[in-house]
């Protein structure tokens, strides 16, 4: 089990990078359970985590430099393949986006846009490729130390190689 301390940066699946804030404990029955504190930093929702169910949900420290590296390739030249019937793609999608991993929702994110390439999204899908987009922009900025705007750019790059647009926020939320 991995063990977090007070003012580590983590990530929660699907809602982004956090940073704990505390550690305490509270009596239920008979029972002593320990929690972590943390204020997720886009929406400073605060979320509390019991420590036993910390690896089930996914709570994650960010990437490694390295890793957003492998991520960048990927987004560059990476194959990218999505079911063609919409609640399958939309149920796999889903499900990588819950895994917590941020290579799964890079390969969301490039399947919405490839898709995207070739008709519209749903509105549905919009809303999921915006998701991916701030999840990898905020967790990247974070591995790298850079800005979110460096970072976002980085990506457009990434994805020009692929022949994809990196979508603007405006045109996500028609």
């Amino acid at each position: 089990m991995t063990l977090f301390s007070v003012g580590e940066k983590v990530v929660y699946p699907n809602h982004g990078v956090g940073v704990i804030e505390q550690i305490s404990s509270r009596t239920i029955g008979a029972n002593v359970e320990r929690f972590y504190l943390l204020r997720i930093r886009a929406s400073s929702l605060k979320v509390m985590v019991p420590f036993h169910n910390a690896e089930a949900v996914g709570l994650r420290r960010v990437v490694k430099n390295s890793e957003a590296q492998k991520i960048l390739e990927y987004l560059s030249d990476g194959q990218c393949e999505s079911s063609t019937d919409w609640k399958n793609r939309f149920k796999e999608n889903s499900d990588k986006m819950r895994t917590g991993s941020l290579l799964d929702v890079a390969i969301v994110l490039k399947g919405l846009l490839t898709l995207a390439s070739q008709k519209p999204l749903s509105f549905r899908e919009k809303k999921m490729l915006e998701r991916a987009r701030y999840l990898l922009i905020s967790e990247m900025a974070m591995a790298r130390a850079h800005e979110e705007e460096d970072v976002e750019e980085e990506l457009r790059k990434a994805l020009t190689k692929s022949k994809l647009r990196w979508p603007e926020v405006a045109s996500v939320e028609d």
